[in-house]
């Protein structure tokens, strides 16, 4: 690739359009007088090639550039290159294609610059890939070799000589871009690395955290649903249970208005007695009005009677009602007892009691029917004979005995055709019965062989079932140990995870330590000052005195010897400095009596030891006393400057906002110390040690009892599993057996014999029919007959037999209500016998306590009865004595 062809315009010193053509492919050189612009072709040309070094170019700025710098009316320069691009061996990547190659460059003010390929607009950046893709580096430094610098190319050192060589070649701008290439992969290196501590540190336990609420979640929706459901479900049983309560009270509203009217009639009878009692009353208040006449001390003793017999009946009713309500207690207590033992017997035979009673109550319904039937047709057949007419819908009969007769051989015919029908029926069921009893024969090996498998798989669930009970394990103990263990676990993640937030808030509290020698023993490291404090909830507000006082030493490790703190020290790994307290070797000092007692008799209760503030064990006193022991804690400065200075005290003391008072004649204090309140969280740090550590003991202990009990635990895992395998072949045998061919002939020989003992009783119910209706026939012939003979006699017989049966028919109907009550109260006792044994323990005991409070109020009552008794025996004897004195005088 040569230059075929230069077009300068408005570039320096030429401001119109300049074409410079015909440049020989090997050498060119530009000539001419000094001014005429040789060295702005050169410059145009660098220009071009995308020189950024204006120096280079003889200019300070893009403006230098053109024509007088924009002041002749040109703004703007532009320089043209067309290269010559036949050879393909040296061709530009991508443009190979291409017989010419037009590069042009454009600056026009204020500084605006672009470039353009073959015409269209492109970047410095993909021009100065396209040079150097040829081996042109126009930034190359020895690129453009100036005047004066062809005797320093000469005097180059080898190694610059293989520089320029280099760049000649064109293999210098690749060793650029890979250095270049390098340090943007350093670039991109170090953001990776940025990038995977951003994933590392922060992404991914945020992405943790959002898994672990998006499970909750879940759960909490799972939850939701069931609940939901469960709500549903709840509203459907309560829904039809509501219903079956609207039904059972339909029913009773028919009971209670059965009994309203039977209230009414018994209403109209009170009425009638309370008119005779009315009209007792008005006798006796004549009575009483003759015997007032006769003198009040009658009266008032009648009165007194009355009083005391009245006192009497009311005081004795309350015994019978006590007495009557200990009994029914009593008896209650009894009966919920019983029923409390053999609930689920007791629900089975009222079942059994209910269906017996609808079935009586049927039957009695039936024969409550027939009489009612019979009892009419003797009421018709009297009116019939009485008046000649017949009462019912019956002429077509005749009425009287021809009507009767002619029923009576109308249900003898009736039972003919039954007694047909039904033998013509049990005929035909006792082939079918011959015909699958043949059946049975070919198929009862198959069902004898199936019953056998069937029961010996029971018994094989059964001894399963009862090994499994036997096990000493149930699913009740799994679900309640599991839940026990879940909770425990969970307890000991959450007070651990509030112990290491507390740890968090008290970083200068963290002391680790590796074991200095094998098998070292920990407990001989007591630990820090301030772990080893127990301050008091009521001492809280004189923390920020405590930490005064013991300034540095708060975090003094405790050890028991200085045998122990050597060994922390050389070989513990410590992370950092520490100072050690042995407790063989420290000095423990405690302020004297004489002192405290000068400082209290100054300050008063304003005044203390900070060691009396602390508590501690008894094992780390010394320690304790090194640190608080010479220094008192004061209510207020006024206090501390009194104990401080005194001659009889003179020592040092801390306000209780920090204030430090020292008999030297020192002060300290201002602004409140920025503790963070160590003490005060070092508290809520031990008490959540101290949750943690019982909290970790439970756990532990029911580990230990979960891995003592997993041989039980696992065998009755496998019971049950070895059960309900069992069980679910017990139920497809059952199924098999059911449904197999045999079993069907087997139903079907059930079923025959049962429609054949039907059909048996049905014939005898129409032979019993027949006779029944020939017997009534030959009666009825000889009644009529006797009613011709003796008429008067006849009528009299029925109505005699008509009166017998009314009575008959209202005693079966008195028996048909009781029979009913009876079923009704069967009915209400089966319905509420599930809810009375989960209430029967609670009723028992209610009971029980009401038994003692009424037998001990039933005492008290015993006893005024008696009093009552005996006063109301006197004033009756009185009474009796003045009537009877009375008589006498009315008599004489």
């Amino acid at each position: 690739m040569r230059i075929k062809e230069l077009i300068i315009e408005g570039f320096k010193s030429y401001p119109g359009r300049t074409q410079i053509s015909g440049w020989d492919p090997s050498f060119n050189a530009i000539t001419g007088l000094n001014g005429s612009g040789k060295s702005n072709i050169l410059d145009a040309i660098c220009f071009v090639l995308g020189m950024t070094n204006m120096t280079s170019m003889r200019a300070q700025n893009q403006q230098d550039l053109i024509y007088k710098r924009g002041q002749a009316g040109v703004t703007k320069a532009s320089v043209t290159i067309v290269f010559d691009n036949t050879d393909r061996t040296t061709s530009p990547v991508g443009l190979e294609n291409l017989a010419e190659i037009t590069v042009m460059r454009q600056i026009a003010l204020p500084n605006v610059s672009k470039y353009l390929l073959n015409g269209h607009k492109a970047q410095q950046q993909q021009i100065q890939t396209l040079f150097q893709s040829v081996q042109l580096n126009i930034n190359n430094p020895n690129f453009l070799i100036m005047q004066g610098r062809i005797t320093k190319v000469l005097n180059m050192r080898p190694q610059e000589i293989l520089g320029m060589v280099e760049e000649a070649a064109g293999t210098r701008m690749f060793e650029e871009r890979k250095d270049k290439a390098k340090k943007t992969m350093g670039k991109k290196e170090k953001k990776v690395a940025e990038i995977t501590t951003l994933l590392t540190e922060e992404i991914t336990p945020k992405l943790d955290t959002l898994r672990s609420e998006k499970r909750s979640f879940l759960q909490f929706q799972k939850a939701c649903t069931e609940l939901e459901r469960v709500g549903r479900i709840l509203r459907a049983y309560e829904w039809t249970e509501a219903k079956e309560r609207a039904a059972e009270k339909v029913q009773e509203i028919k009971a209670k208005e059965k009994e309203t009217a039977n209230v009414q009639k018994r209403k109209s009878q009170f009425t009638q007695e309370i008119e005779a009692a009315e009209a007792d009353i008005e006798e006796v208040a004549k009575k009483r009005d003759k015997e007032l006449k006769k003198g009040g001390k009658l009266t008032k003793l009648q009165e007194e009677v009355t009083e005391y017999e009245k006192t009497l009946v009311k005081m004795r009713t309350q015994v019978d009602l006590k007495s009557g309500s200990i009994q029914e207690e009593e008896s209650s207590v009894a009966s919920l007892e019983e029923e409390l033992g053999a609930a689920e017997e007791a629900l089975e035979a009222k079942q059994a009691d209910l269906a017996r009673l609808e079935t009586e109550h049927t039957s009695v319904q039936e024969e409550h029917a027939r009489l009612q039937t019979e009892l009419n047709s003797s009421e018709e057949l009297l009116q019939t004979l009485l008046t000649g007419l017949s009462s019912s819908n019956k002429g077509q009969s005749g009425g009287g005995y021809m009507g009767q007769i002619a029923d009576a051989r109308q249900r003898e015919s009736q039972g003919k055709a039954e007694e047909a029908q039904n033998r013509q029926k049990l005929t035909m069921a006792e082939r079918s019965l011959t015909e699958v009893q043949a059946k049975w024969k070919e198929v009862e090996r198959e069902a004898g062989e199936g019953k056998k498998r069937l029961e010996r798989m029971r018994r094989e669930v059964e001894q399963l079932r009862k090994d499994a009970t036997a096990s000493g394990w149930s699913e009740e103990r799994e679900r309640q140990a599991g839940d026990a263990l879940r909770a425990a676990r969970e307890e000991v993640r959450q007070l651990a995870e509030q112990r290491d937030r507390l740890k968090a808030r008290l970083p200068m509290l963290d002391f680790n330590y590796s074991d200095p020698t094998p098998n070292f023993d920990r407990s001989k490291v007591k630990g820090l000052v301030a772990n080893l404090i127990k301050l008091d909830q009521g001492n809280y507000d004189k923390a920020t005195a405590l930490e005064i006082v013991a300034g540095g030493r708060l975090y003094n490790v405790v050890v028991e010897n200085e045998k122990v703190g050597k060994d922390l020290i050389l070989n513990g790994k410590l992370r950092k400095r520490v100072t050690i307290i042995p407790l063989n070797k420290i000095s423990g000092h405690t302020m004297s009596s004489q002192k405290l007692g000068a400082a209290k008799r100054l300050a008063g209760d304003k005044v203390r030891t900070a060691l009396s503030l602390v508590g501690y064990d008894d094992e780390v006193a010394r320690a304790m006393e090194h640190v608080f022991g010479d220094t008192l804690i004061c209510d207020d400065a006024e206090s501390a400057k009194k104990v401080t200075f005194a001659r009889e005290v003179g020592v040092k003391s801390v306000t209780l906002q920090g204030d430090v008072y020292d008999p030297s004649g020192t002060l300290s204090g201002g602004a409140p110390p920025s503790s963070n309140h160590v003490l005060v969280n070092v508290q809520g740090l031990i008490d959540a040690e101290h949750a943690f550590r019982q909290a970790s003991e439970r756990l532990r202990a029911l580990e230990q009892e979960d891995a003592r009990t997993r041989g039980m635990r696992d065998n009755w895992k496998k019971l049950s599993h070895e059960l309900e395998m069992k069980q679910h072949e017990m139920q497809l045998l059952e199924e098999q057996v059911g449904g197999s061919n045999a079993t069907k002939v087997a139903t079907d020989i059930d079923a025959l014999k049962q429609n054949i003992q039907e059909l048996q009783a049905a014939v005898q119910a129409s032979l019993d029919k027949q006779k029944t209706a020939k017997e009534d026939i030959k009666k009825l012939e000889k009644d009529m007959a006797e009613f011709k003979n003796n008429k008067e006699g006849k009528i009299e017989q029925l109505k005699a037999d008509v009166h017998n049966k009314k009575t008959a028919l209202q005693k079966h109907s008195t028996a048909l209500k009781l029979k009913q009550k009876e079923a009704q109260a069967s009915k209400l006792e089966f319905d509420g016998m599930t809810e009375d044994i989960n209430t029967a323990k609670q009723q028992i005991e209610q009971a029980l306590k009401g038994i003692v409070i009424l037998k001990r109020e039933l005492g008290k009552l015993q006893d005024e009865v008696a009093a009552t008794q005996t006063a109301f025996e006197k004033a009756e004897r009185k009474l009796q004595d003045e009537r009877a004195t009375l008589t006498r005088f009315d008599s004489e």
